[in-house]
């Protein structure tokens, strides 16, 4: 976290405060050519967005608004496109935000020590020794709705072999996590794995439209 540029002062909070306002504003500018229904999603997810970081002190389980905030990624733009939320959208929604929080957690238990030690909430601190048990649950999950969601929408082959490796990936990482004393950098590496998971998921979803 001390290289990140806040807190390494390579940004001043003013120059921040800018860079957040300037950000919004070309967002704002964006979310005006969207239909009426995607428009007031994106409205919808700026609170989610703004109250993360103050979830971490009130908020026993921070990684689910984070999950969220994600989710509101597919709610916007699957509406954009068809102007409606239908059935799999809610399927991809709800493997999106039980992905998130799944991976989130993964990172979260590198930071325990110091979470605890700044009083500040995670997920991983919520479900203590139980929190593999509660990642291998929520990938389950994830792997339920994807494989509802190829079901519903008549995803080809090319989707099913990309969930087959997707599942694979998360049940080796939920088996590692059960070990103890892991070294912190591990977390850090399953983290980022699951952007090749995510990868292989979204090459095997347009793949499988066909």
């Amino acid at each position: 976290t001390r290289s990140r540029p806040l807190a390494s002062r390579a940004l001043s909070v003013k120059v921040g405060i800018v860079v957040a306002i300037v950000s919004l504003a070309c967002a704002a500018i964006l979310a005006f050519y969207l239909n009426p229904l995607s428009f007031w999603l994106c409205v919808a997810a700026v609170p989610v967005i703004l109250l993360y970081p103050g979830a971490k002190r009130v908020f026993p389980v921070p990684q689910l608004v984070l999950s969220i905030a994600w989710g509101f990624g597919v709610l916007i733009s699957w509406s954009a496109v068809t102007q409606t939320i239908s059935q799999p959208t809610w399927l991809l929604w709800g493997a999106t935000v039980l992905w998130t929080l799944g991976f989130d957690t993964v990172y979260a238990m590198s930071d325990k020590e110091d979470d605890r030690r700044i009083g500040v909430n995670s997920s991983a601190l919520f479900f203590g020794n139980y929190a593999p048990v509660a990642i291998g649950i929520f990938f389950a999950g994830t792997i339920l709705l994807l494989s509802w969601l190829g079901i519903v929408i008549h995803l080809h082959l090319a989707f099913w072999i990309s969930l087959v490796v997707a599942t694979i990936g998360w049940v080796w990482q939920s088996l590692r996590l059960t070990k103890q004393d892991l070294p912190n950098p591990v977390y850090g590496e399953m983290f980022r794995q699951n952007v090749w998971i995510g990868f292989i998921l979204l090459a095997g979803m347009i793949a499988g439209s066909f």
